[in-house]
């Protein structure tokens, strides 16, 4: 299972780290990612990263404002969010995989075997 927290409301140009704590250890092979849903929309990536290789991927959209990491003594992933904007508001989820995925299939929603609860970010204009 994995556990998200961190979420909350902010102002825009404020920051918010997500945290992302799965209940088992994780493999070298794992990729983990962040995923957001805003009310009405699909289920859109945000960012991912590759254990093994140690790369990162990001959307367009929130590229020079996020930054994933991994905290391996904690078994942590993180989403440190910058300049946050309304239209950023949204629930995010973190997902995970045992599997060393191609980059090309980050981005995909359905490649992650486990998801957590999601947390709520709201930023105001």
């Amino acid at each position: 299972q994995l556990q998200a927290s961190g979420g909350g409301l902010v102002q825009t140009g404020d920051s918010l780290t997500l945290s992302c704590a799965p209940s088992t250890p994780t493999s070298r092979s794992s990729t983990m990612g962040w995923f957001r849903q805003a009310p009405g929309k699909e289920r859109e990536f945000v960012a991912a990263t590759r254990f093994y290789y140690g790369n990162t991927l990001y959307a367009d959209s929130v590229k020079g404002r996020f930054t994933i990491s991994r905290d391996n003594a904690k078994n942590t992933l993180y989403l440190q969010m910058n300049n946050l904007k309304p239209e950023d508001t949204a629930v995010y989820y973190c997902a995970l995989t045992r599997s060393t995925l191609i980059l090309s299939n980050m981005e995909n929603s359905g490649a992650y075997e486990f998801w957590g609860q999601g947390t709520q970010v709201t930023v105001s204009s």
